[in-house]
């Protein structure tokens, strides 16, 4: 048979069809047939535990990485090869709802440990995306620019921004960033974490007091690290309500 027509036949064969089709070819299978392989909807475990119990080609880069991606791929066969993907393909994995939950528990932990040695562009573009157990991570971001990406992620909570906010090495720039964000500036929680905050620009805090309960405008006037001028105004403010 062809390339060209063993190609179509592995990406519109049935299962059983596939299977007998992947055994008897497997001395032809390059990647792109491997690719035809796994774009077949009827591929099951068994065949793509053919393709990899095939050395040769699994000893391409694009093969491994598109098993360890398949939702069908048998647990053990993905974690096989979890460790020796790329960043991105490690966010593909941890994103991705329909592989097994213990593969994409181990992407994360990989991508995790990536982090300190990817660019700021590339932590960026893991930010947007990033899942909760790496969204725990990079809440500890220093550059404005990762963070924003943060902030922007649909799937940062505000309990795991919070932590971030009370922390006092946090550069103002980013807590500004947090202030002016449409999502989460908003928020009282956010406002009175800011305020909580001696790192928040004056600006920031003072926009936000007004806001505050009396309850927490009183603590704000307890925390001796923020100035004598912020300390002052929320006296002021607290003094105003009743």
């Amino acid at each position: 048979m062809p390339a060209d027509d063993l190609g179509a036949a592995l990406r519109r064969a049935g299962s059983r069809r596939l299977h007998d089709l992947v055994v008897a070819n497997g001395h032809r299978l390059d990647v792109r047939l491997a690719r035809q392989v796994l774009l077949n909807p009827y591929v099951t475990a068994p065949v793509i535990e053919e393709l990899v119990c095939n050395r040769r080609l699994m000893s391409r880069y694009e093969v491994r990485s598109a098993v360890a991606r398949h939702r069908r791929t048998p647990q053990t066969a993905a974690l096989r090869f979890i460790s020796g993907l790329f960043w991105r393909d490690l966010l593909d994995i941890a994103a991705d709802l329909r592989i097994a939950p213990a593969v994409r528990q181990v992407a994360e932990k990989y991508l995790v440990r990536r982090l300190e040695r990817l660019t700021v562009g590339e932590r960026a573009t893991v930010a947007r995306r990033a899942t909760p157990a790496v969204i725990s991570q990079l809440r500890r971001e220093r550059h404005p620019y990762v963070f924003q990406a943060l902030l922007d992620n649909p799937r940062l909570t505000e309990a795991a921004l919070l932590p971030a906010l009370a922390d006092e090495r946090m550069p103002p720039q980013i807590l500004d960033l947090v202030a002016k964000s449409p999502r989460w500036g908003p928020r009282y929680a956010v406002c009175r974490s800011l305020c909580r905050n001696p790192q928040s620009p004056f600006r920031v805090v003072f926009a936000a007091l007004p806001r505050l309960r009396r309850e927490h405008l009183a603590e704000v006037v307890e925390i001796e690290a923020h100035s004598s001028v912020v300390r002052h105004r929320a006296r002021e403010l607290l003094g105003d309500r009743p």
